[in-house]
């Protein structure tokens, strides 16, 4: 597993320095959301760099915001807020103007494949 440039050795839990790589039950949740569908809406509020995931409910949305930047930050989602997904409402996004798509990186699939693979469940965080 590498980080998007190469090996890291910054060790934030990415796995590029073969350490292995750490999930937060929030990122693991939203890695099982991708197993479902390829693609996941995501928002921001005008001049706000913070993402917005509303699709397992507004309480958590600050878990998932951090959650998506660590998922970004590890190379394993891509966050494109140019990208609208088709056909989706984007019910409970209306007050932001940002409306956009993420997607599993390459390096995700591959993570994702290995803990279906294993089994890994939220509780064996």
């Amino acid at each position: 597993m590498s980080c998007h440039t190469g090996n890291c050795k910054g060790c934030q839990g990415c796995g590029g320095c073969g350490n292995g790589l750490s999930l937060f039950r929030e990122e693991l949740e939203l890695l099982r959301c991708f197993a479902q569908s390829p693609f996941l809406p995501v928002a921001c509020a005008a001049g706000a760099a913070e993402p917005v995931y509303l699709e397992n409910g507004r309480d958590k949305a600050g878990n998932y915001a951090a959650a998506i930047a660590l998922l970004q930050r590890k190379g394993l989602i891509r966050v494109d807020y140019d990208i609208p997904l088709k056909n989706f409402a984007y019910d409970g996004y209306e007050t932001y103007p940002c409306k956009g798509s993420m997607a599993l990186t390459a390096n995700g699939i591959r993570v994702l494949e290995v803990l279906e693979t294993q089994g890994v469940t939220g509780e064996a965080l």
